[in-house]
């Protein structure tokens, strides 16, 4: 009789795509799931294994904790047994505010205060007081933030136009606000005359209010009459409503707004750290707190192996383990005053396998989402050791992923197709890498790229001259316009310091697609995403005589049972949450009224089921058209106009913000790892994109790890050799072809896996 193998029972997978799969995933094996984007690997993984996991692991409490915890719904299926609790490491950014950081994040800081509070000297008092969020630790100059934050009247005012003109170069107090009319009502300023024609009486107290001491108010009209309203200034209104407060707090647009007109620069109180003066003077073995965050975490481990003091080294030993997984992941070049905003992808990403690696429990399911994203070729091996040890110590490992050296040291491979969206949802092959080599017609394991051979000549050059950004060592370089170029190099080599630093502050007006993400919400759709939409109700309400509102279900149009969300989530008290599709509208989102109009034969719902394919045959208008040739260049021709962003996996999220981008005309675009989340198989598609956009004259600059898309680069830029302090030189520039005479860790492994 064969031996009874433990797995994971999953049958009858209905959710998104899902095509009533049926799974067995075998326990304390690396399991990869592989496939196009968008075929389905996430909703077997998150939406169905995850979430049971984790409905499952909470029903083990009481009813009245339960009530207090995050609550999960039965995910769409007929049997789903022998799960084990999850740990799920997700793409998505590390969260936190304009505060958080490396040491906040992994709970290494906290620990850090306590042993100072303990063993420092001269002694301060209480944890606490080491933190720049206390009311004795923070810096009275910067209130704790480690900047200043100042207006720059240059830049706020322009002085040759009038306040009419927007002689305010900042929205909230401009025209467009009710500041900015009350300006120009109050009766305090001539709203048409240009400010460099106010006498120096009239800038004053428009720039700066009124002299010390007086007060002076203008009427402010509202629909109850005037009304007596202070007015004190620009600078101090400015400063007031806008930088005495965490500027990350601020919506969006605010926030951009608010840096683009003032300057910020370190506190010269408290050198950035946001610390009080006083706590700075207390130190271990001559480091005070903000020393120790900003050392090295190599440096860091053996500061905290020098402690003897009885208490101090058993303070260390808490926080050693989570800085030496850092390390061992090959982040020993971050220090703990990292701020989390500010890591690449691929830092992200391993800060947050660390987190997660630190617990010595076992026969736990380990998920993780395209851990490869973010990382040079040269760094997949530690990756890869971190995989298997998990699995060794008697863990199972799911693991999404699209980079081959991951899936050829797989136990088990799950591919999921054949297509994308629609044309997914099935297991396409399960089974050892041998029978993958034989069965699947999508992943192919002998993977070759081909190195540009006639690149582009360029005639002209983007100069960048003794750039220090960061860990940029005194960078100057040339970067060749209107060609593909590659900027490459291992994690924290300076990459992005370069380029989405030093060179933006040089030519502001690129096109930049960074890696955040986008607003996903299940009111927003691919159509009201890319700005289609409200071209779609303008035709609708063109062709039947209504208002546009009416085609919204965001607004007139929406079914008043479920208020256009499509579905209604009864009262359950302590239950499972449950989903029902809204009864009136039938999971339509639109009212009876909306649905009764039509253009062309079709009503607004069956407009929204159409495919970005079918899109373009259906609608004449070319500014349609151009937005739909968008998606369909970086390969999204599958999806639905009405599909929700918050149903888009990692790297349809990514192509769908690049293709919002390119609607845009530009010089140049700059692309921070846009092959994120792409299989093979869609490489091409997006290379083809980035050609065409060069052969129409731009200038395509990508910060690439993978090989498919430097070899065929014109033009190669690597950064290194190694991450942080012993990063930010240049190593190498040329074509692909000179790359593979060098002797850099790019070229090592393009040498590799090249074919002639």
């Amino acid at each position: 009789m064969s031996e009874a193998r433990d797995e994971i029972i999953l049958r009858g997978l209905q959710e998104n795509n899902l095509k009533n799969v049926d799974l067995n995933i075998p326990k304390e094996k690396i399991n990869v799931f592989t496939g196009l984007s968008g075929s389905g690997k996430s909703s077997v993984v998150f939406d169905t294994l995850a979430t049971e996991s984790r409905r499952q692991m909470t029903m083990n409490y009481p009813l009245y904790v339960r009530n207090q915890m995050p609550r999960y719904e039965r995910p769409h299926a007929d049997l789903m047994q022998h799960l084990s609790p999850v740990v799920v490491v997700e793409q998505k950014p590390v969260g936190g505010n304009s505060r958080s950081t490396v040491g906040t994040y992994m709970d290494i800081h906290p620990l850090i205060r306590l042993l100072f509070s303990r063993i420092g000297s001269p002694p301060i008092g209480s944890a606490t007081d080491f933190s720049s969020q206390s009311s004795f630790g923070k810096c009275p100059e910067c209130n704790g933030y480690g900047e200043v934050i100042a207006p720059d009247v240059d830049k706020l005012i322009d002085v040759n136009k009038s306040l009419r003109e927007y002689a305010v170069q900042f929205k909230p107090l401009s025209p467009s606000g009710w500041q900015g009319n009350w300006m120009m009502t109050g009766g305090l300023f001539d709203p048409d005359k240009p400010i460099k024609d106010y006498t120096q009486k009239e800038y004053d107290l428009l720039v700066y209010g009124p002299p010390e001491g007086e007060r002076v108010f203008a009427p402010f009209h509202t629909k109850d009459g005037p009304h007596d309203h202070e007015w004190d200034g620009l600078l101090p209104r400015f400063t007031r409503l806008y930088i005495n407060r965490d500027v990350s707090k601020l919506k969006q647009t605010s926030q951009e707004d608010v840096l683009a007109v003032s300057t910020h620069t370190l506190c010269p109180t408290c050198e950035g750290s946001g610390l009080n003066p006083k706590v700075l003077e207390c130190k271990i073995n001559g480091y005070n707190i903000a020393e120790y965050d900003q050392l090295e975490l190599t440096d860091l481990l053996s500061e905290l192996s020098k402690i003897k003091d009885p208490i101090g080294k058993s303070i260390a030993q808490q926080a050693i383990p989570n800085v030496e997984q850092l390390v061992a992941l090959g982040l020993g070049y971050l220090s703990l005053s990292r701020k989390t905003g500010s890591l690449s992808g691929g830092e992200a990403q391993r800060v947050k396998i660390a987190r997660h690696l630190g617990s010595s429990l076992n026969n736990i399911t380990y998920i993780f989402d395209e851990p490869s994203a973010g990382l040079h070729p040269e760094e997949i091996n530690m990756l890869i050791h971190m995989l298997e040890s998990l699995r060794d110590h008697h863990n199972t490992v799911v693991v999404i992923e699209h980079n081959l050296s991951i899936i050829k040291i797989a136990d088990e491979i799950i591919e999921m197709g054949p297509g994308a969206g629609v044309h997914g949802g099935q297991v396409v092959y399960q089974g050892k890498l041998e029978g993958l080599k034989n069965s699947s017609s999508i992943t192919s394991l002998e993977h070759k790229f081909t190195v540009n051979r006639n690149p582009r000549m360029p005639e002209s050059y983007y100069s960048i001259e003794n750039a220090s950004n960061n860990n940029l060592k005194d960078v100057s370089v040339e970067i060749p316009a209107n060609v593909l170029v590659s900027i490459c190099g291992v994690s924290g080599s300076g990459k992005s310091s370069l380029m989405f630093e030093a060179f933006l502050e040089q030519f502001p007006e690129t096109i930049a697609v960074g890696q955040g993400s986008i607003g996903t919400s299940s009111r927003s759709t691919l159509a009201t995403y890319m700005g289609i939409m409200d071209d779609i109700r303008k035709i609708f309400a063109k062709a039947t005589g209504q208002p546009a509102g009416l085609f919204s279900f965001n607004s007139l149009g929406a079914c008043p049972v479920c208020d256009g969300k499509g579905v209604t989530t009864p009262d359950v008290a302590f239950a499972d949450p449950v989903t029902v599709t809204c009864e009136s509208c039938g999971g339509t989102r639109y009212s009876e009224e909306a649905l009764s109009y039509r253009y062309e034969g079709k009503n607004v719902i069956e407009i929204l089921e159409l495919t970005i394919d079918e899109t373009n045959h259906y609608f004449e208008m070319p500014k349609i058209r151009k937005k739909v040739d968008t998606l369909k260049d970086v390969g999204l021709e599958y999806l639905t106009l009405g599909q929700t962003t918050s149903s888009l996996s990692g790297g349809e999220v990514q192509r769908l913000k690049l293709a919002s981008h390119l609607k845009n005309e530009g010089q140049i675009y700059l692309l921070d790892e846009p092959s994120l989340g792409l299989h093979t198989k869609d490489n091409d598609k997006l290379l083809n994109v980035f050609q065409n956009l060069v052969d129409k004259g731009n200038s395509v600059i990508i910060i690439e790890h993978n090989l498919d898309f430097v070899a065929a680069s014109d033009w190669i830029i690597e950064m290194g050799p190694e991450g942080g302090k012993k990063g930010g030189h240049v190593l190498f520039e040329g074509t692909p072809e000179d790359m593979m005479q060098a002797d850099t860790l790019t070229a090592k492994w393009m040498k590799n896996a090249s074919s002639v």
